[in-house]
């Protein structure tokens, strides 16, 4: 299971970086915002689930706003990630609108905040951490 997990967030993490480095490069648009923001969300998702299942958490949820839940409980360590996840998924599923597009500064603006190229690269780096020090968790690498 965990080479799925292996596997799964980081393919997430190499199409969000192909987006933000390759495709929003030339397309600069608010949907690719949208599906890089997704893109960020499904990495940690899949993050998660395999650590509540390394955990051996029983009756792991099949809401993943709920297994974010369920991990902070039991690594209270983690909150500041889960309010960056919590985060991601507000901006995802917020009424938006755009700035700029098809030009160098595009925006998804939202009434959570907006985001722009640099902000994502942020978001990125954050991401990729997260996805690092679980897998690392997993192989007994690190303690939370």
């Amino acid at each position: 299971m965990f080479e799925d997990f292996e596997e799964n967030a980081e393919e997430e993490l190499k199409r969000a970086d192909h987006l933000i480095y390759v495709t929003l490069k030339y397309t600069k648009t608010v949907d690719v915002i949208r599906s890089i923001i997704k893109r960020f969300i499904n990495a940690i998702d899949y993050s998660v689930l395999e650590v509540l299942e390394y955990l051996r958490v029983k009756n792991i949820s099949d809401v993943p706003r709920m297994r974010m839940e369920q991990l902070s409980e039991k690594l209270p360590k983690l909150k500041e990630y889960a309010d960056f996840y919590f985060l991601l998924r507000r901006l995802y599923n917020a009424k938006f609108s755009s700035k700029e597009e098809y030009r160098k500064n595009v925006t998804l603006m939202t009434e959570e905040g907006d985001v722009n190229i640099e902000t994502l690269k942020e978001f990125y780096l954050k991401t990729k951490r997260f996805v690092r020090s679980m897998e690392d968790f997993c192989k007994g690498k690190t303690t939370f």
